[in-house]
Formats: C-alpha cells, sequence, structure tokens
C-alpha cells in the first residue's frame, strides 16, 4: 500500500535499553507500536489520530460509530485494519481494548503521553535517517564528481515538482550564488518539456532533480523528458526503488521523516547542502569571485538587517 505522506499519526515510543513485555510496555507504546513502520492513506491518518485521540472511547465503538465519527466510510475503516495486519475491524477492536482499559487504569493523561512519544520518535527518525547520510558521506568521490559535473554544466537545471518545490528552490537559490546560470523548474507537463529543451540548447548538460515520495507520475515524464534532450540527470530521492531511478544517470538517496502529518526533509536537506559544497570546491576561484560579488550587491542596496 502505498501513501503519500506514509505512516503517519503515529510513531513507535522510544525504545529504552531492555525491552519490557508487552503488557508492561505504557499504553501509549502500544498503542502507537500497531501504526510504527505502516504506510497510510490520509483518510487512514484520520483514523489512526482519532484513535490516539479518543483511546479510551473509540476502542468500544463499533465499525459504524467509529467511520462517523471519523467521518470516512464504513470499508475505509475496515481497509484501515487490514493495512495494520488484522483480518478486520473487530480483530484490531479486540487488540485496542486491553489497551485501553490499561491506559484508564494506569494513565490520567494518556493523550498526552502518546503525543511526547510521536514527536520525540519523529526526531529519532530523523537522526537515523542523518546517520544514513553520513555513512553515504563517508566515501566522499561520488558526491564530488557530481558537484564537478554540475558546476561544468551551464545552465544547470534544478527541477522538483509537488512536493519536492520546496528542496528545489532551496537548492537553485544557494547555487545562483556561486554558478553563473541556475535555471529553476517546479512545474511538469509542457512547460517543463520547454524549459528542460531550452536548457540543452543553450548548453546545458546535467539537470538535477529531486523526487521526495509521494512520487508524481509527471516528475516521471520530466526525467524521460530530460534524457530524450539530451541532459544527464542527477536524482535525488527517498531509498526506495522505483521506475525514477531508472531514469537517472546519478542517484542519491536520503530517507524523508515520516512519523508526522507531513514529511519533514532533513536528511535530504543535509545531502544537498553536501553537493552544493562539492559544486563550491569544483571551481574554487569562480565560487569565491560570485559569493564577494553577492556580498558587494547585498551591502550596497541593503537587502540584510
Amino acid at each position: 500500500m502505498s501513501s503519500g505522506q506514509q505512516a503517519r499519526a503515529q510513531a513507535a515510543a522510544i525504545t529504552p535499553g531492555s525491552q519490557p513485555s508487552e503488557q508492561g510496555r505504557p499504553p501509549a507504546d502500544r498503542l502507537l507500536a500497531l501504526f510504527d513502520g505502516r504506510r497510510l492513506s490520509p483518510g487512514q491518518r484520520r483514523i489512526a489520530q482519532y484513535l490516539i485521540d479518543h483511546l479510551t472511547e473509540a476502542a468500544f465503538l463499533s465499525i459504524t460509530e467509529l467511520a462517523d465519527r471519523v467521518g470516512v466510510s464504513q470499508p475505509s475503516v475496515t481497509r484501515f485494519a487490514a493495512s495494520l495486519g488484522f483480518s478486520g475491524y473487530p480483530a484490531l477492536r479486540e487488540v485496542l481494548q486491553p489497551i485501553a482499559l490499561s491506559a484508564v487504569a494506569g494513565s490520567p493523561d494518556i493523550r498526552e503521553q502518546i503525543r511526547r512519544n510521536e514527536l520525540q520518535a519523529a526526531v529519532d527518525a530523523e537522526i537515523e535517517n542523518l546517520e544514513n547520510v553520513r555513512r553515504l558521506l563517508a566515501d566522499t568521490d561520488q558526491v564530488l564528481d557530481i558537484g564537478r559535473a554540475l558546476a561544468a554544466s551551464v545552465p544547470l537545471t534544478v527541477l522538483g515538482l509537488r512536493i519536492s518545490v520546496s528542496l528545489a528552490e532551496y537548492f537553485a537559490y544557494a547555487a545562483r550564488r556561486i554558478h553563473p546560470d541556475v535555471r529553476l523548474v517546479t512545474r511538469g507537463g509542457s512547460v517543463a518539456y520547454d524549459a528542460l529543451l531550452q536548457s540543452r540548447s543553450a548548453g546545458g548538460s546535467w539537470v538535477l532533480a529531486f523526487a521526495m515520495p509521494r512520487h508524481a507520475k509527471e516528475t516521471l515524464a520530466a526525467l524521460r523528458a530530460a534524457r530524450s534532450t539530451g541532459l544527464r540527470v542527477v536524482l535525488i530521492t527517498d531509498p526506495t526503488v522505483g521506475p525514477l531511478v531508472d531514469e537517472a544517470d546519478a542517484v542519491l538517496t536520503a530517507g524523508t521523516g515520516s512519523r508526522l502529518v507531513f514529511d519533514s526533509y532533513a536528511a535530504p536537506g543535509m545531502l544537498s547542502a553536501a553537493l552544493l559544497q562539492a559544486m563550491a570546491d569544483a571551481d574554487p576561484e569562480r565560487t569565491q569571485a560570485r559569493l564577494e560579488e553577492y556580498e558587494q550587491a547585498a551591502d550596497q542596496h541593503g537587502f540584510f538587517l
């Protein structure tokens, strides 16, 4: 099952050094463990969030009552239970009820405990994503080679569609400080094709593309269009293997934080910064000259406080 914002309204509690038995674990931990690592649709995330917010009541609702409270259909509740590995909603409810009873008996504020664990676990997951980027950068040759290639491509096209727009905009904004011609593409279809064709006609050789989940079909079409014009593609994406990777000449992967309602991008952001550094190192004289030029213009026009 796929989801653009994966396994939200959940997170496993921060795991202590020793693992207690299931019955001995705090109710918040036991509830969040049901959602941990699952890819839920937006409607399913709403159900999960309702269970988190109203556990002691929701665990005893019928499927009709739960669907009405959340504002989804009964089949949506059934699919939600199946996505968690249960045969149906009744089987899920059998697991939820003892968790709810233990919450009533042992914790006056189960919701606050869940939320605290949820946010801490989201940070823990991002730390792990950053650790993976750190391991990727242990061998700097790949990033340095890519940086040199992007620095030499004039113009350089940076592409990011839908959720990936923010990463592409950040990279393009910074790259313009050290590169003479950076072209940003944030719209798909014929607009992207025209921009890619113009970049190639102007002498560009590479396009840097960002593709974070949920991967859009228009991103795949844009990568294919880039290759059809003769441009080579560097792709920054999450570790999921898919057709986008097949269209790239070089791939750098960084995990996205997926434990909250919306994804977070600490690791792709760090990887982008490392690639910008590699571009700067590829032509230090040009980098220094352009940075000084920018600072002089900024001071002259009073851009900053």
